[in-house]
């Protein structure tokens, strides 16, 4: 399994905003994805901005390209996400899922 991670930041005023946008526009926009395993969108408020850490799932580089297209470390930031953002990496980086480790189910 392939993690793709990336970094955007926006104003504690438009930080709610983007979150409501990851979790129906992007989400809706993933779920299409071929491969496409799940995602978590971490956010820490950092005084005067928030940071987002979008951390997306894949089954494969394959799959990854099927979203992102031929350059899989071009970022993909949807238009109604760069209005909330005030700035985002233009790149990502992806890594091997090592180990997957969550509690299992009683």
């Amino acid at each position: 399994m392939i993690a793709r991670t990336w970094r955007g930041w926006a104003s504690p005023a438009a930080a709610d905003e983007y979150e409501h946008h990851y979790e129906t526009e992007a989400a809706k926009h993933l779920h299409q994805v071929p491969g496409f395993r799940g995602a978590h969108l971490l956010r820490r408020n950092d005084g005067d901005e928030v940071t987002f850490t979008s951390i997306t799932f894949f089954s494969s580089m394959n799959d990854v390209r099927a979203f992102a297209g031929d350059d899989p470390e071009q970022a993909v930031v949807e238009e109604d996400a760069r209005r909330a953002l005030t700035r985002w990496d233009e790149r990502v980086t992806h890594h091997d899922v090592a180990a997957d480790l969550w509690p299992r189910p009683a």
